[in-house]
């Protein structure tokens, strides 16, 4: 790392922080509309295998991206050394890639914006490796007191995101993400438990440890049911999964645009029961308050009572929609729209996911979801499968073991068979990039739910 590097990561408000750093990258660009992203991440992680800590690692990185908009063409080139040279190279190619593309609609620079930055959490910025451990130990001696291994990691920091273009826009947010995984094994049995909050002290590792533990235990000799249509209770892994994946594939304006979705605003799309937006500013969330292209987040509700009632955009898609950009946009270049990372789906009344069990005969208890791929983006639908805790519902109550499955279903389809929620939600972390996508989501209680085969 150059000494030009380590100082302008020593302190984000000083004179080689990132206003300044952003500050050069504009002065160096000699031609056409300029934006830069700065992204300052300082984080730490813990990891354990076999029931034992086995790693720690921490990591200051930031890195620079540049966009230049020329005559409709656009161009992205970044870096993550700070010198002036390396600075001027990187404005330059960026310039060289947008003479050389192609002239796109709608292309423009966010105006300047004044936000409400959330206040980083100092306890998660500065976690230590002690208290990591801490946890991590807790959770390894319930383990082995058990006969089960452990697997995980745990994981906290803040990053701090900062956009400035050449209108005279200037934003600037740190976010605190503290996030723990525990995976289990017992012999064939195998469990799984989460937690995430922008405050450490909101993370109950005890109660995950214990959550993926008894799921490890609870899983060994299971057995195979026959594939077909059943009552499910989702536990909320699971339901984040889905949800994530209908925000990738159908709540953004360039999907409408493109006529990809199934997504038909002002008509019913899934069951009454569901209500689904995304909202950068909510605390229960991990909050954000712009996006990657400097617009202030707001909410955007995209299902309500079933009916689709709205889309994200960013720049490019807002102006040939004729609308404003909703706050959604991702780093450049991006050709996939804008995307919904704040997502929330509304509560029910159920107490708790064993609740909604109870009026079950017979189904299928699906801890999460993975290896899911998209099949249909209309249809919205996706197959997969369960992991880390399934089990067979009877008579109402959870009983035993099965063998994981694969489904394939349309998931707006079977949210429209939703029969109960529960009154609690969980954050749970979705897909990590240089941005965490939250979902906070309920236990589901579904009347239908497709198995086309068992898994080996």
């Amino acid at each position: 790392m150059t000494a030009e590097r380590v100082e302008a990561l020593g302190d984000a408000d000083g004179p080689q922080g990132l206003p300044d750093i952003a500050e050069r990258v504009l002065a160096l660009s000699p031609e056409g509309d300029t934006e830069v992203l700065l992204v300052d991440a300082d984080t730490a992680l813990t990891r354990f295998a076999n029931s034992q800590v086995h790693q720690n690692v921490a990591e200051r990185r930031l890195s620079v991206r540049v966009r230049v908009i020329l005559d409709g063409r656009t161009g992205v080139a970044g870096t993550d050394q700070l010198g002036d040279d390396d600075l001027r190279e990187v404005v330059d190619r960026a310039v060289a890639a947008a003479r050389q593309s192609q002239p796109r609609e709608g292309l423009r620079l966010a105006p300047p914006v004044t936000v409400e930055a959330p206040t980083a959490d100092p306890a998660t910025a500065e976690a230590t490796p002690d208290q990591r451990a801490d946890a991590v130990e807790a959770i390894c001696r319930q383990a082995t007191a058990r006969g089960v291994d452990a697997f995980g990691a745990y994981s906290t920091g803040v990053t701090t995101y900062a956009i400035a273009n050449s209108n005279g826009l200037f934003l600037s947010a740190p976010r605190t993400i503290a996030s723990l995984q525990v995976a289990t094994i017992a012999g064939e049995g195998h469990g799984f438990a989460a937690r995430a909050a922008s405050r450490i002290a909101d993370i109950d590792g005890a109660a995950a440890g214990e959550e993926a533990i008894d799921k490890a235990v609870r899983t060994r000799h299971a057995e195979a049911i026959e594939p077909g249509d059943y009552p499910v209770v989702l536990e909320p892994y699971a339901v984040a999964e889905l949800v994530e994946y209908l925000s990738y594939i159908g709540f953004s304006g360039l999907s409408v645009e493109e006529g990809r979705t199934f997504m038909r605003l002002g008509e019913p799309v899934t069951g009454p029961a569901v209500d689904i937006w995304d909202d950068g500013n909510d605390p229960a969330g991990l909050p954000m308050p712009f996006d990657f292209e400097g617009v202030a987040k707001r909410r955007v509700d995209l299902v309500e009572g079933g009916v689709a009632t709205g889309v994200v955009h960013d720049v490019a898609s807002a102006a040939r929609a004729g609308t404003e950009s909703t706050g959604h946009g991702l780093p450049a270049p991006n050709p996939s729209g804008a995307w919904a990372t704040n997502l929330f789906m509304g509560a029910g009344v159920a107490a708790s996911a064993t609740e909604l069990a109870r009026g079950i005969e017979r189904g299928v208890w699906v801890t999460r979801f993975w290896y899911v791929n998209i099949l249909h983006p209309r249809k919205s639908l996706l197959t997969g499968m369960t992991r880390d805790g399934t089990f067979l519902i009877e008579d109402g109550e959870v009983t035993r073991p099965i063998k994981n499955m694969r489904f394939t279903q349309s998931v707006m389809d079977a949210f429209a068979t939703t029969r109960g929620l529960t009154a609690t939600r969980q954050v749970v972390v979705g897909s990590d990039y240089d941005y965490t996508v939250g979902l906070t989501v309920p236990a589901m209680q579904l009347e239908r739910f497709n198995f086309t085969s068992v898994t080996r």
